[in-house]
């Protein structure tokens, strides 16, 4: 029997700690506005990362810099956005734009944002096999006690091989990833709400005299997010996260999907799950103007990089984007393999009705230009939005 530090050392325990270090200040519903009554919830995905959703060389005038994340994370937060997600990169896709590869970290871009922001919900998208439980609890705490509880924690298994080289590991087997994960999650879940020291034993983790003070802000726990849409994705978001992110191509596949996810977490594991989809919005006056804006991303496509998107994809690193490796490669182009939305004002109001009717309650989404044509999005479509009941 493995012998502490604690009993080596003669050290005396913890003793019980105070309310303050062992409770959540509030319950989630009243701090997090993923759990508001929004009927259409909308976010911003991927503004940590260089070209955020287009793998193309189409003028715009988003950079990596802190100043312009922040402003675009700003005026969300002023226009009533409920979520800003980002994306988790440590190695770019290559190609002439190294798709993604210029990116900040996000956790701590995590923290700088909740602190620039009054509103919104903000999101760390955290690759599981990188970060250690004890490190990520920690972290999501405290972007949770910054943010005053508008933390949300959106969990990748790890599916670009190459990152996890990076790591010095070798990518697990798909199914073993979710196994792996849910560990993880436990894990991180005991440090989240157990008020007292305890130890895991498990498969992958062997730790001893575990303790996290304080806990997060919003109780029972952070707000969770998983884009898992393989069989085993939907089986771990289903028993474990709030919130389900979907790539999807039709609204009646969408339909069967929203259905298939709900019914397994209700049937289950007796509880509730939302489900959100993603892509490209692409807004302009007229149809003939989005879609030639549309089509600029394709045609100044960076080829290489969806290329090699398309690979790591193609070859089972993850299926969560089969049909879009298989069907639709300009997807990856112009809007990550997500469900593009292209038109005038009214088009875009019609197509988010369109998804909430199919059983989406929100959509995260890339723009070209994300600070520009988010003042476009602000003056011409959250007002038709308001006006059709899916904000209020």
């Amino acid at each position: 029997m493995t012998v502490t530090a604690n009993e080596r050392l003669g050290l005396a325990p913890t003793d019980p700690r105070p309310a303050s270090e062992t409770q959540p200040a509030a319950d989630r519903t009243e701090t997090n506005p993923l759990f508001g009554d929004q009927k259409m919830k909308l976010g911003l995905f991927g503004t940590n990362c260089s070209y955020g959703l287009i793998m193309s060389h189409a003028p715009s005038s988003y950079e990596i810099t802190w100043e312009h994340t922040k402003e675009i994370a700003q005026r969300a937060d002023r226009l009533g956005f409920d979520v800003l997600v980002p994306v988790a990169r440590w190695k770019g896709f290559g190609g002439s734009t190294n798709f993604n590869g210029n990116c900040f970290e996000t956790y701590t871009w995590a923290a700088g944002v909740a602190e620039a922001t009054e509103r919104i919900a903000v999101a760390a998208t955290s690759h599981l096999p990188t970060m250690h439980p004890i490190v990520a609890a920690k972290q999501a705490t405290t972007v949770d006690r910054i943010s005053g509880g508008r933390f949300a924690l959106n969990m990748v298994m790890g599916w670009v091989p190459p990152e996890m080289e990076m790591f010095g590991s070798e990518q697990r087997e798909h199914d073993e990833r979710y196994a792996y994960g849910q560990e993880w999650l436990n894990f991180v879940n005991k440090l989240w709400t157990e008020p007292g020291t305890f130890s895991i034993h498990s498969r992958y983790f062997d730790a001893e005299l575990l303790e996290a003070y304080p806990k997060p802000h919003q109780g029972p726990r952070p707000a969770l997010l998983n884009a898992g849409n393989s069989p085993s994705g939907i089986e771990f978001s289903a028993r474990n996260v709030d919130f389900n992110f979907a790539s999807l191509d039709t609204l009646e596949n969408i339909k069967a999907y929203v259905e298939k996810v709900k019914s397994k977490a209700r049937d289950d594991y007796q509880r509730d799950i939302h489900v959100m989809t993603y892509g490209l919005v692409v807004c302009r006056d007229t149809e003939e103007e989005a879609k030639r804006a549309f089509q600029q991303v394709v045609d100044e496509g960076d080829w290489g990089a969806a290329g090699n998107v398309i690979k790591i994809a193609g070859s089972g690193a993850s299926q969560s984007f089969d049909h879009a490796v298989k069907e639709m490669q300009e997807r990856f182009i112009a809007g990550w393999g997500g469900y593009p939305i292209v038109g005038t004002p009214e088009q875009v109001t019609e197509e988010l009705g369109k998804l909430n009717e199919a059983g989406m309650e929100g959509m995260i989404f890339g723009l070209i230009d994300y600070n520009e044509e988010l003042k476009y999005f602000g003056d011409n479509v959250m007002p038709l939005l308001k006006q059709a009941g899916l904000r209020h």
